[in-house]
């Protein structure tokens, strides 16, 4: 049986955004989120570096994979791979609409081949022990109709399929980019909602223009959850906000424990070869609204700094901010 409170608080999936690193910081921001995984395609995992696209921290958990495919074997076999790895969800996405998804067949085009979803679905559901899930929109270009987005669901939920995650907007597939597409076609929280009314058994989380807690929690009691994609994105603490709502007896770490454990993190992963702008690159919005965001973010985002790799750099930046007399602008900063 799947339990509706574990889809309360949820980090939607965005491509070249939610990599592992952000997910763990993340996780520190909202112990009790479910986490996604950017888009991964059957293609990277049937000829990519399986290991670089799936392995994770174990503070992850619960953790979703969210695959990108048309084809019911291939989904089956990444479906499979993500559970050898440890994935506690596996996500068809059904709601992107860049034109690069659009070339592949996948993303938000399926919602007009439910026939070819619900095999998708099944092929998967076979395939793994762990819940299959979808994430799609209510409809296609300006086509409006609820029937449409009625049926898709309702063939999707003939095959066992119980959690549908709603950006509640359509897809325009010709003439917007990715970003219009999430700001352009009208939010539609009602369409949402019959969808919930008509498939009274199945768990609805809603995703699409939720920018803040109070508007998040609002929404999280009328649906089984939230998703929050870009909001959790520029502006991190959102999630803990969102969190303290909705579990008032959790504890949350503060601004300062954040940084120790993503410094500790951060040194791990660089010893490994990785990178270190790709861990302070979630954390650029962790101040935001406070004194001194502008130079933590400056701080953490450049070039000449982080190419160091040493990350002690996180340190620095946060002790700008509680006594910033002390540090150079950037202008002034010494190269290297």
């Amino acid at each position: 049986m799947l339990n509706p409170s574990d889809w309360r608080l949820c980090v939607a999936p965005m491509i070249d955004v939610t990599d592992r690193h952000c997910r763990y910081f993340h996780r520190l921001l909202a112990p009790r989120a479910r986490l996604y995984t950017e888009m991964i395609t059957t293609g990277a995992l049937m000829h990519g570096n399986v290991e670089r696209h799936l392995d994770f921290d174990e503070a992850e958990h619960p953790v979703a994979l969210q695959l990108g495919g048309s084809e019911p074997d291939a989904l089956a076999q990444a479906a499979r791979l993500g559970r050898q790895w440890g994935y506690d969800e596996i996500n068809l996405n059904c709601g992107c609409p860049s034109e690069r998804v659009q070339r592949g067949a996948f993303g938000a085009c399926l919602m007009a081949e439910p026939a070819l979803v619900a095999d998708c679905i099944k092929a998967m559901q076979d395939a793994v022990d762990i819940p299959v899930t979808v994430k799609h929109r209510l409809g296609l270009d300006y086509d409006e109709s609820y029937a449409f987005v009625r049926d898709f669901v309702g063939m999707i939920h003939d095959t066992g399929c119980r959690v549908f995650v709603v950006h509640a907007r359509n897809a325009v597939l010709k003439g917007l980019s990715p970003k219009d597409n999430r700001e352009i076609p009208p939010l539609r929280y009602d369409v949402a909602k019959q969808l919930k009314a008509d498939f009274p058994d199945s768990i609805f989380v809603l995703n699409g223009g939720l920018a803040d807690a109070d508007q998040s929690v609002a929404a999280a009691h009328e649906f089984d959850g939230v998703m929050l994609g870009r909001a959790a994105w520029h502006t991190p603490r959102v999630l803990s906000e969102v969190s303290l709502q909705l579990w008032p007896s959790g504890r949350l770490p503060t601004d300062a424990q954040v940084v120790d454990a993503m410094v500790r993190y951060a040194a791990e992963q660089v010893s490994r070869g990785v990178p270190l702008r790709v861990m302070t690159r979630p954390m650029l919005g962790l101040v935001n609204g406070q004194s001194g965001a502008r130079r933590w973010r400056r701080m953490l985002s450049d070039p000449a700094r982080l190419a160091g790799n040493e990350p002690g750099l996180i340190y620095e930046a946060w002790r700008s901010l509680q006594s910033p007399s002390h540090v150079p602008a950037a202008a002034e900063m010494p190269a290297g």
